[in-house]
């Protein structure tokens, strides 16, 4: 499963982030995100590690989920204090939901991370997807890394002048970020505008066409996949 074509695996993250998308039922979320869990341990990848990187965002999505659930009156309350109702069980069930429909994103973009970025490009390309889409896409791609080393050590030259930020009071812990934050944005700018001249330089979009070394070739266990998940997909619908 890990040697598949890219192309197999954006059709299956598709399929599975619009059937997140479109149902809201509990049982239907959970079902779909166990298949995304299936399809991922057959690629091997490895969940516990991704969830352990990824324990900010988990603990921020189960805050919003908490949230949505307080705030949400309508339904049969759970828990109140004095005529103020805290938590009903049709927020609950939305919050639920929400963390169902998330998990099943991050499980889809886990799946997709098997393949190289370039891999992935190409099957864009052969898709005939426009060159310049799939380039912006490339570029957005190899610019996060750029972003987080960036974040990184700005982060550690702060803690090295003395400033622990676990211990900063909230708003002077917005000040520091806003530091933070204004020398990345003006570093992006400028590495943008390198970018662009470097591409005008070599001739960017000279040619309405251009050619690969990389030529991606659908192998008939790709073409099986592809309608297995289509026909799962098409039985999802027509029995629910």
């Amino acid at each position: 499963m890990n040697d598949i074509d890219p192309r197999t695996k954006l059709i299956q993250v598709l399929i599975l982030s619009t059937l997140a998308l479109i149902y809201n039922k509990l049982s239907l979320l959970s079902l779909i995100l166990l298949a995304a869990i299936v399809i991922a341990l057959l690629n091997r990848i490895n969940l516990l590690s991704i969830l352990i990187r990824l324990k900010r965002l988990v603990k921020m999505i189960i805050l919003i989920a908490l949230i949505q659930s307080l705030l949400t009156k309508t339904g049969n309350p759970i828990f109140r204090i004095g005529n103020f109702t805290l938590l009903t069980d049709y927020g609950l069930i939305k919050s639920l939901e929400f963390i169902l429909r998330l998990g099943i994103i991050i499980v889809s973009a886990a799946i997709i991370t098997t393949s190289s970025s370039r891999e992935i490009i190409q099957g864009l390309i052969q898709w005939h997807c426009p060159y310049e889409i799939a380039f912006m896409v490339s570029v957005a791609i190899r610019f996060l890394p750029i972003f987080k080393e960036e974040m990184t050590d700005m982060i550690t030259a702060i803690q090295l002048r003395g400033i622990d930020l676990h211990k900063v009071k909230f708003n002077k812990k917005i000040q520091v970020y806003k530091y933070i934050l204004t020398p990345i944005t003006i570093n992006s700018v400028i590495k943008a505008k390198e970018l662009a001249a470097a591409m005008e330089m070599r001739g960017f979009r000279a040619y309405p066409q251009r050619t690969s070394y990389m030529v991606l070739k659908m192998q008939a266990f790709d073409y099986i996949i592809i309608g297995l998940s289509i026909a799962a997909a098409f039985l999802f619908f027509t029995f629910q």
